[in-house]
């Protein structure tokens, strides 16, 4: 092997490598998501028609995923180099699979310019407020973009099942929403809305997954058992809402969320088609020679400043 081949093999190993560390990335996720604690799984034990497969293999959801991920990086380079403004709601059942999605489009993306909004249960002011005054500040500027998790929808959703809004209140909503959100179009936002759907079976298996694992449960509250309790209410609450803020300017889209890989898969192809973009061509990138300068003396640091090398 000549200089050059070995030059090469050293580059290509090193591009390996970064590639390598993508995947482990996205693979720590993975477990995280697989991981059922031995109490779960006794208790699952006897109800095997809710264990079920992902349709999609293992190794075209990374190549699939890491390709999308690889595209949402043109997006918002062109998202940013043309000043659009895009606002994505993610809404749906609790446990259906939002959170998920959420990190996977945000995962490889540069957090200056596109942000996660998931507000907390409003104060004791914001509860005097115009309803939508405490989204407003969210919105994006030109070349952001905004996911909600969870969004103004809380209204005809969690608020309304829960008591938390009155009929009247919830009837306000359902009259101001459309024409705010044709506010937001008329203004250059791109909105694209999200409902992500489960059955009632696989929301009780990963509320499951919740109880048993000590890293999960903080994503349980109160208002998800509610849930479980009031199953019907919430499918009513839903209908109502798509029949009554599904508008040509801002329409609802489904995401079947029972499988969590072609879930993913499915919401970020469809977010790419929603957005009109296009490679934007830049110039090439040379990196520049370091500067060395002969009479420069690198100090020599205290040990306490260093991290302890454990692994």
């Amino acid at each position: 092997m000549d200089g050059n081949e070995q030059k090469n093999a050293r580059e290509l190993s090193w591009v390996d490598a970064e590639w390598l560390d993508s995947l482990d990335e996205e693979l720590e996720m993975e477990i995280d998501d697989q991981m059922m604690s031995p109490e779960l799984a006794r208790e699952l034990a006897f109800i095997s028609d809710m264990k079920h497969k992902s349709t999609v293999e293992r190794q075209v959801y990374f190549q699939e995923l890491l390709r999308l991920q690889a595209e949402l990086v043109k997006m918002q380079d062109w998202i940013q180099h043309t000043g659009y403004k895009l606002v994505v709601l993610f809404e749906g059942r609790d446990a259906a699979g939002k959170g998920g999605v959420i990190k996977r489009i945000t995962q490889r993306l540069n957090p200056r310019a596109a942000r996660v909004v998931a507000l907390p249960a409003p104060t004791e002011r914001e509860k005097t407020q115009w309803y939508f005054q405490r989204y407003v500040p969210h919105l994006p500027a030109a070349g952001e973009m905004v996911l909600f998790d969870r969004s103004w929808y809380n209204r005809s959703g969690v608020e309304r099942v829960m008591g938390f809004a009155n009929p009247d209140q919830v009837e306000e909503f359902f009259n101001d929403v459309p024409e705010f959100e044709r506010m937001l179009a008329r203004s250059g936002i791109k909105l694209v809305k999200y409902w992500f759907s489960i059955t009632d079976q696989e929301q009780q298996l990963r509320f499951l997954m919740r109880i048993h694992d000590p890293l999960k449960q903080w994503k349980l509250s109160p208002m998800d058992l509610q849930s479980r309790i009031r199953w019907e209410a919430y499918t009513k609450a839903k209908e109502e809402t798509f029949a009554r803020t599904n508008i040509p300017e801002a329409p609802w889209f489904i995401v079947e969320g029972n499988d969590k890989k072609a879930a993913r898969l499915n919401c970020i192809s469809h977010l790419l088609s929603q957005v009109p973009y296009e490679e934007i061509p830049h110039d090439p990138i040379k990196l520049p020679d370091r500067v060395f300068n002969p009479d420069y003396e690198r100090m020599t640091l205290p040990e306490e400043l260093y991290v302890p090398k454990i692994y």
